[in-house]
């Protein structure tokens, strides 16, 4: 197989992974974009949400997943 091709292929599967831990444990996500530093402003008209907390968080947890990727493959 191409390396493209097994990179998509793994790309794929963590897509579905993190499909199936967000269907089967989304009930126990609520805090998940509700931290303490994500800006909600709720006005007449207009809604404004900038989750920089949550993005924070993500960030950091990719980037130490990618970083282990990278170091044992």
């Amino acid at each position: 197989m191409q390396p493209a091709g097994k990179y998509i292929v793994i790309i794929g599967i963590l897509i579905v992974v993190v499909g199936l831990v967000v269907w089967f444990a989304g009930d126990k996500l609520n805090w998940f974009g509700n931290l303490p530093g994500d800006v909600r402003v709720e006005k007449k008209n207009v809604k404004i949400f900038a989750p920089f907390t949550t993005m924070l968080i993500v960030s950091v947890i990719l980037s130490l997943l990618l970083w282990l990727f990278r170091k044992f493959f």
